[in-house]
C-alpha cells in the first residue's frame, strides 16, 4: 500500500523560503513521475510542480515559475520542493503524488491515496 509523508512546512514571513520533502513507501517510486500539489482553504487541490523519473525534467505552473523548484533523489525516493520568495497566496496544504506525463496545470494525482500534507502559511 502506497504511503506518502510530506514534511517541511511551517509559518514563514512573505519573501521567505521553505523546503518541502516527500517520503514515499509501498512501491518503487523511482519509476514514477511525481508532482507537488496544494490546496488552499475552500479551493481545489491543484498541481504546483512535477518532475519526470527518467531525466528529472521539471514542470511548474505559471504562478510559481522562478520561485519553486522541484527535485528528486531516485536512490532515496524523496521528492523535494524548494520554495523561495513566498507570498501569502502560497498559503496552503502541500501534498505529493504520482502524476502522468505529459503534464499540465490540470493534471491530477494518480496514486489513489494522499498523505496528510504539510501546511505552509505565509504572513505579511
Amino acid at each position: 500500500q502506497v504511503q506518502l509523508v510530506e514534511s517541511g512546512g511551517g509559518l514563514v514571513q512573505a519573501g521567505g523560503s521553505l523546503r518541502l520533502s516527500c517520503a514515499c513507501s509501498g512501491g518503487t517510486f523511482s519509476v514514477y513521475h511525481m508532482g507537488w500539489f496544494r490546496r488552499a482553504p475552500v479551493k481545489e487541490r491543484d498541481l504546483v510542480a512535477a518532475i519526470t523519473w527518467t531525466d528529472g525534467k521539471p514542470y511548474s505552473v505559471d504562478s510559481v515559475n522562478g520561485r519553486f523548484t522541484i527535485s528528486r533523489d531516485n536512490d532515496k525516493n524523496p521528492v523535494y520542493l524548494q520554495m523561495i520568495s513566498l507570498k501569502p497566496e502560497d498559503t496552503a496544504s502541500y501534498y505529493c503524488n504520482g502524476i502522468l506525463w505529459p503534464v499540465s496545470a490540470t493534471s491530477k494525482g494518480t496514486f489513489g491515496t494522499w498523505g496528510q500534507g504539510t501546511q505552509v502559511t505565509v504572513y505579511t
